[in-house]
């Protein structure tokens, strides 16, 4: 397990959900959290719960200035936990434009804005801890999964390059590839969600992770994971006949 003590992490998107309860577990274990999303407000809620030391720092992840400053109140750092994003179910044949770009503007071009301020600084320093959040969806295009899926198969691909170009570095890269949690933004979908965990849960298993120094992902819940591991196997004729 890794020691915890003093470490400064900056978790981005962790007004609620995953990102709130990641918080928690860092906080309980010594770490020193610095909690960002837009939400000053509910931020300042997560943080007044937190056993440990904590800061609030808003950002915006679509706006690049907001980044940059953010970032620069932050400082040095020792990790960095990218969680932020949105979600709206939908399929190619109900394309709304503006939530199409608003799920790749914050998934994926958000997540990449802050690692922008914060890799180059980790790898001159050859320390740090890199931790984005993928989705079991990112596996492979599903039905009804516009926009999103596509945001997070980027995030996923951009955790291996990183892995790849890092693996002899003081850098770490993870990636946590999680199936529904229960929060506002799965409370959208009208579908029964197989393997709902509650954020706690689904922290515990990210918590997990984060204390693997040899491991690259993780992939939960394990047992519905499979479904998407296993359907990149599949030839495009029978994996369209079955998902589409």
């Amino acid at each position: 397990m890794m020691d915890w003590t003093g470490k400064r992490y900056w978790l981005v998107g962790a007004s609620e959900g995953l990102g709130a309860a990641l918080a928690r577990k860092l906080s309980a274990v010594g770490a020193e959290v610095i909690l960002s999303a837009r939400s000053e407000g509910r931020l300042k809620e997560v943080a007044e719960m937190l056993p440990g030391r904590s800061s609030v720092v808003t950002v915006d992840v679509t706006d690049e200035e907001s980044v940059k400053a953010a970032a620069e109140e932050v400082g040095e750092i020792d990790g960095v936990v990218t969680l932020a994003g949105v979600y709206w179910p939908m399929k190619a044949t109900e394309w709304e434009p503006e939530q199409v770009t608003a799920m790749a503007d914050v998934n994926f071009t958000g997540t990449v804005r802050v690692l922008n301020h914060v890799v180059p600084k980790m790898v001159a320093r050859d320390h740090g801890h890199i931790v984005v959040t993928g989705s079991l969806v990112g596996f492979r295009g599903l039905p009804g999964a516009i926009g999103y899926g596509a945001s997070k198969a980027g995030i996923m691909s951009l955790a291996q390059s990183m892995r790849a170009d890092l693996w002899r570095t003081g850098v770490l890269v993870q990636c946590a590839n999680p199936g529904f949690i229960r929060t506002r933004l799965t409370d959208k979908n009208d579908f029964k969600m197989p393997g709902l965990m509650e954020p706690e849960e689904a922290a515990q298993i990210m918590f997990e992770l984060m204390n693997d120094e040899n491991a690259f992902d993780r992939n939960f819940p394990s047992w519905f994971s499979l479904v998407f591991r296993g359907a990149r196997f599949l030839p495009n004729w029978l994996y369209f006949r079955l998902f589409a």
